[in-house]
């Protein structure tokens, strides 16, 4: 973590005059037992009409000569004013489908050019507190092919991103690792180490 790094000036309230991404909502509703009761979320203003997600995550393995390995990045997220260890992943444009967009966020963000293989299940990222939600799309990248020899991202001039890999065989152990040294693990990375050491343990 020796690279320069974002600094926040300040914070506070947002006016929703000038959100340009978020608002907040106010939902009043009635629970099972008929009781009237209020609920306090968020909400992207970026969905495009008629479509049922707001993104994708994208699961690329790299299959390297030392193993697979799950390509993953570092970015700085204000919110948290930490740099996050996540996978490629990106808002979907109109008339874009999960597929068509993962290909093309991880060609932006990494530069790999992929083939997209599997899509989950819509998932939400915090149901509690907004509605934000994803498909995560499986990527494979052939690594012989020449344009994936020595990938170049295609990033935005807001965009600070830094991609690397890690094998997928020690990704737990490895995100604690990284913890320790002062980032922060985003929830899909988490969720898929986790899954992976349960996999160990039950010998599935």
């Amino acid at each position: 973590m020796s690279a320069p790094k974002s600094t926040i000036l300040s914070r506070g309230p947002l006016d929703p005059a000038e959100a340009r991404w978020t608002r907040l909502v106010k939902t009043i509703y009635t629970d099972p037992l008929g009781v009237e009761r209020t609920w306090e979320s968020g909400e992207r203003q970026t969905r495009p009409a008629n479509c049922e997600i707001d993104g994708v995550g994208i699961v690329t393995i790299l299959n390297k000569s030392t193993g697979p390995e799950l390509l993953l990045q570092k970015q700085y997220r204000p919110p948290i004013d930490k740099i996050v260890i996540e996978v490629p992943a990106g808002l979907i444009d109109a008339g874009e489908t999960p597929e068509q967009c993962a290909v093309r966020e991880l060609k932006e963000e990494t530069g790999y050019v992929g083939v997209a293989e599997q899509t989950s299940p819509i998932m939400y990222n915090d149901p509690g507190f907004c509605n934000t939600n994803l498909h995560m799309v499986h990527v494979s990248v052939d690594m012989s092919l020449p344009e994936n020899q020595n990938p170049k991202a295609e990033l935005e001039e807001n965009e600070f991103i830094e991609c690397f890999s890690i094998p997928m065989s020690s990704l737990f152990a490895e995100t604690k690792r990284l913890e320790e040294e002062g980032y922060a693990i985003d929830a899909r990375v988490g969720t898929l180490a986790e899954g992976i050491e349960l996999a160990k343990k039950l010998k599935l």
